[in-house]
């Protein structure tokens, strides 16, 4: 009888197939395994309650800033711009080792090109204490109602994904033909952020998990004078109440009960001078003193004018050791969940708050 097929294979000693079934087993554990940071792993306890956010007084520290940046911008660092309205890859300078005159500059920058990515930055080792000293340097760190913080750190807002977790998703829904959200953080609040710290604890292998950011500031040149003077004097609605409503409907805290408020349309930036849209699709809900239907079509074409202007886009790549600093007043973004949900994406936002609006 002629050998079948399996009598010519050739047979692993037994040592070898162990070293196999070791191998395998090693695989598979390092796909299940955690998160390269779990003192960053989101919490969600029901039982926090945080009392109304008190108003506050705020000076910018980009005042206070020289504007030759000679701490941030020394012979050491190397700059890139990724676009000419927004974004800067910078190199060679550590966020943490930055003096307070430092931070000034930081500030500045960031107000100047809207979005810094710095890359092989020490900041995700240095510490929560420290991470936090840094953030509060640019306003009170605000603490999210709704979102994953950490255990004894409730100023952490932790964005985190992987194939058991996926809160942003279910926050889209599935309907949708893309999982875009522009938008800019907790405009709800009565003194909104200011200058945004983004530091990455895990990337997706591969590609994939990048931010899109969007300059208003662009934005609003784009449109007509005498559009632009018919928008400015507006007033738009911005409410958290749809965010604590699905909080609540799939039992997640809901820590401070949701607050609308009410900010001009068009805002000046306070260091610079820039004016910029203020709408965002997530939190902004209708013009003041408008009707219904009117308002909803305004707002749809500032949305679409957003949402498409892809030459005042660009898209932040993330890799180990990237922090990105965004002035969160002139901007909006987007995550992008274009990787395999098996593939954790983890990261933590520090979000200080800034002055009330000012009206352009």
């Amino acid at each position: 009888m002629a050998p079948s097929v399996s009598d010519l294979q050739p047979v692993a000693p037994p040592e070898t197939r162990e070293s196999i079934i070791d191998a395998v087993k090693k695989e598979q554990a390092n796909l299940k395994k955690g998160p390269s940071y779990p003192f960053y792993y989101p919490v969600f306890d029901n039982t926090q309650k945080y009392p109304p956010i008190e108003p506050f007084e705020h000076s910018d520290a980009g005042h206070r800033a020289d504007r030759a940046k000679p701490n941030l911008l020394t012979p050491n660092t190397t700059t890139r711009d990724i676009s000419p309205y927004l974004g800067t890859e910078i190199k060679g300078v550590q966020i943490s080792q930055l003096s307070n005159v430092g931070l000034d500059e930081l500030a500045l920058y960031a107000a100047e090109r809207k979005v810094l990515v710095f890359r092989d930055q020490d900041f995700k080792d240095i510490g929560p204490d420290r991470q936090l000293e840094i953030g509060s340097y640019f306003g009170p760190i605000h603490q999210h109602p709704t979102s994953g913080n950490v255990v004894g750190y409730p100023q952490f807002h932790v964005v985190y994904r992987d194939e058991d977790q996926d809160r942003f998703e279910d926050y889209l829904g599935g309907e949708r033909t893309n999982r875009t959200s522009w938008h800019s953080d907790i405009t709800y609040e009565r003194q909104p952020p200011g200058t945004t710290i983004f530091f990455i604890l895990d990337t997706p292998e591969g590609a994939g998990g990048d931010t899109l950011f969007l300059s208003q500031v662009e934005a609003y040149k784009r449109l007509s004078p005498e559009f632009q003077k018919r928008l400015e004097g507006l007033k738009v609605l911005h409410s958290g109440v749809a965010q604590a409503e699905f909080s609540r409907k799939r039992n997640g805290p809901v820590r401070r009960e949701p607050i609308e408020s009410i900010h001009p349309l068009v805002r000046v930036h306070p260091v610079t001078g820039e004016k910029a849209l203020y709408v965002n699709q997530a939190f902004t809900r209708s013009i003041v003193g408008f009707k219904r239907e009117e308002s909803e079509y305004l707002l749809n074409f500032l949305f679409n004018h957003l949402a498409t202007g892809a030459d005042f886009q660009i898209r932040a790549a993330y890799e180990p050791g990237t922090v990105v600093v965004w002035d969160n007043r002139v901007t909006c973004h987007s995550a992008t969940l274009d990787f395999e949900r098996a593939r954790r994406r983890h990261a933590v936002r520090l979000t200080p708050q800034a002055e009330v609006p000012i009206a352009g």
